[in-house]
This record gives C-alpha cells, structure tokens and sequence, in this order.
C-alpha cells in the first residue's frame, strides 16, 4: 500500500504538472478573443460569433471577448504584440483592412507581425443598385460609364481607399474602363452610404455582399454583381463579374492571429479547433443567419493568401495614385 501511495505521489504530481502546462490542454479551456474594435462591428460579430459556436459546441470551456478600440485597428495589435508573453489563449480577429492599412502607412505594423492562424470567413464585395434602377446588369453600368463616368456615381461606407472604394475601382478597371475617372461618394458608415443610394444621390452602392442581402431579399434594392468566382448558397439568384466577363475575385475575409512567439504546437491545435468549428450545427446555424461564406485557410496557406492578396491592392492603389512604389 505505501509502494502505491509512493507511486500515486510520484507520477500523479507528474500528470497534474503536464494538465496544468500542456499547451493543448490549457488552450482547450478556453480562448480570449481580442476585438480591435466596438461593439456590433463586422470584427466584433464574427469573433462573438466564432466564441459562441465554439463554446455551445463544447470545442472549448469557455469564449472570452475584449473590444479594444483605437487607431485604425492598431491600438490592439500594438497590445498584442507588446504582452506576447502572456497572451497563450489570445486570438486577434482581423480582416482584409489590415492590409490596406499597412499599405497606405496608417499604422506601422502588418500582418507579418503577427502569426496568422486561420481564416475562418467570406464577405464579397456586391454593386447594389435600387429596385427601380435602370441598370439591369453589370455591362449597362460599364456602357453608362464609358459614355460619361459622372454618370455613374459610387456610394461607399468609408473613405477613399477604403475596401468599398478599392473594390470598386478594381471592377471597373477590370471593365476596360479609367477607374480613376470614377466618381467615388464617401460615407461614414455602411447604412448611410445604403440611404445615399435609396435617395438617388448615388447610382451604385460598393458593399459587402451580407450587407447587401437583407435589403434585397426585402426587395429594396438590387444586387447586380458580386466579385466571388461562382455563385454563392446564400444568394444564388446573384451573378458574379465574372460571369459577366469581368475576371475579378475580391474576397473580404476575416480570420485570427496569435501573438509573435506562438508556440508552433499550439498553432497546430487552433488550425484543428478552426476548423472542427465547421462541422457543428451551431455554426451552421449563425453562419447562414449572418451571411458569411466559409472559408477556411490555416497556416502556411493563409500567410500565401494574404502575400497574394497584399500584391493585387497595392497594384490597384498605385494604380490609383494612392501609394508610391
């Protein structure tokens, strides 16, 4: 009996040690999500979404969030990368912004100071027109246009060189036509931009696709392109640009990173968890209601995709005259 306690004491101590310390273990108990921005964002509902079916799932304990406001974004990467060291359960939500940010010097870091863990979702890029407009497809638009670009005037959610204005003018190069030429409307805010279009001050709307589909399925407004390469299962009655001849794929994504210095062996585990997540009915269930299209690129695959993704907006902004080579 004192050989067993002896025993118990010995390697019982070992295996509580290697439950408290495993990285695996400890990321299993939970995961804090860092949100660079407020409450009822794009960043702020996908990360609460991610946490929920993560945690509804049982794929972890417990989802933790924390919205951290402040330039651009860059205010929670800064943190991030300043607490590294204890930051083992930490996931930053991030998007396509971070690199159109570091491109145009808003903020000093890039997504390369990061780790990038995985992309998790999809938000094309949509031209949204009123129900009773004229254009009844992409081409009309590019003939309106080429006749006058001032007849053709493009509503945005945000400032020039933003996603709203970038996707545009990529389109419409694509065309054939003089993007620069293109009469871009800033708005601030996603649903102002949508009352400059319903009150005609605009003729298109640049959007995100899940923006864009309450409105049409209300049958507000029109969808007359979006930029995914085939037709997506949410809105399969919308066309693509390339159907439409226009060979332009624009994807919005949003996806997550760790902290510089991750341990290799936790990534591996948060590429599984990611991805273990698509197979849950919870995440069905938000996914469809929110409009998001999976898309799930980890590791090595993810960092390619973001170098390829840099390469195309800095073209189109030096295009554009917004960056200098």
């Amino acid at each position: 009996m004192g050989k067993l306690i002896t025993y118990f004491r010995t390697y019982g101590f070992v295996l509580i040690v290697l439950s408290v310390f495993s990285p695996l273990t400890v990321a299993a108990d939970r995961v804090h999500l860092l949100i660079p921005g407020g409450a009822g964002g794009g960043w702020d509902t996908t990360a609460r979404g991610v946490g929920e079916a993560l945690s509804r799932s049982g794929l972890v304990d417990s989802a933790s969030y924390e919205n951290m406001s402040g330039g651009d974004g860059s205010k929670a990467i800064a943190y991030l990368i300043e607490t590294a060291s204890r930051q083992h359960n930490t996931l930053l939500i991030s998007s396509t912004p971070i690199i159109l940010k570091s491109l145009k010097n808003i903020f000093p870091q890039s997504y390369k100071d990061l780790i990038p863990v995985a992309a998790v979702i999809a938000d094309h890029g949509a031209f949204v027109v009123t129900a009773d407009s004229k254009y009844q497809s992409w081409q009309q638009v590019i003939d309106d246009y080429r006749l006058d670009p001032r007849n053709v005037k493009v509503a945005g959610g945000s400032v020039r060189g933003s996603m709203d204005h970038l996707v545009a003018a990529l389109a419409f190069k694509k065309s054939g036509v003089d993007a620069r030429q293109m009469r871009y409307i800033p708005y601030n805010a996603g649903a102002k931009a949508m009352v400059g279009l319903l009150s005609k001050e605009t003729q298109l709307l640049s959007t995100g696709l899940s923006e864009a589909i309450a409105l049409a399925r209300q049958g507000e407004v029109r969808i007359l392109a979006m930029t995914a390469r085939k037709r997506v299962e949410y809105a399969p009655d919308v066309p693509t640009l390339v159907e439409s001849g226009v060979d332009v794929e624009f994807t919005n994504w949003r996806g997550f990173f760790a902290a510089p210095g991750f341990p290799a062996e936790r990534s591996q585990y948060y590429h599984k968890l990611l991805r273990d997540l698509y197979d849950t009915s919870e995440w069905d269930e938000i996914r469809v209601s929110r409009g998001w299209t999976n898309l799930y690129l980890a590791g090595q695959d993810f960092v390619d995709f973001l170098a390829k993704q840099e390469r195309e907006l800095g073209k189109i902004m030096l295009d554009l005259g917004m960056v200098k080579k």
